[in-house]
């Protein structure tokens, strides 16, 4: 039987992002990293790259935003900030373990990881939350941007579980 031939990176973007949450944001966020990207490892952890880059850059933006407003946005956009902060550190821990998968522990490694990225999405979700009652330029920004992190978190997530499922078997004895 001839060895299967070995997808081609491109490919590999493309047959992993089209059944993701938001498969155009997959395509657009990781065809910069299919040159490196030669497996579903490397994959998720270029999807969690993108995902710890993008809330980073929330988490600045919303840094700029204390202290402007009304109060009752100051207070918004501070819990904002506390819970991006928080998805940024979930989203270190999972690039981290996703660094250093074990066949003898890859179970709890990827259920780490899952729980990880499901606390970031809970996160910005949290964040929203506390814009509910504001109207105006200040939360359709935060809205906006939010959003954005979430997708390309949820894209994070799906793929990480489609890593999973690739998971080393066990080794038999005989």
């Amino acid at each position: 039987m001839p060895p299967r031939a070995k997808k081609k990176p491109q490919d590999l973007v493309q047959s992993s992002c089209i059944h993701a949450s938001y498969p155009d944001i997959c395509l657009r966020t990781l065809s910069s990293y299919s040159s490196a990207a030669n497996s579903p490892r490397d994959l998720a952890q270029a999807a969690v790259k993108v995902s710890l880059s993008q809330a980073r850059k929330v988490s600045d933006y919303l840094a700029t935003l204390r202290t402007t407003g009304s109060k009752r946005e100051q207070g918004a956009v501070h819990d904002c900030v506390d819970q991006v902060t928080d998805s940024v550190d979930e989203l270190r821990k999972t690039l981290a373990e996703l660094q250093h998968l074990k066949s003898g522990t890859w179970r709890w490694q990827m259920s780490n990881t899952e729980t990880w990225v499901s606390a970031a999405l809970t996160n910005d979700d949290t964040c929203l939350d506390g814009f509910k009652e504001i109207h105006g330029n200040v939360k359709a920004d935060v809205k906006r941007k939010i959003t954005h992190v979430a997708r390309v978190t949820s894209n994070a997530l799906y793929l990480i579980n489609r890593l999973d499922q690739t998971r080393p078997k066990a080794v038999s004895h005989p």
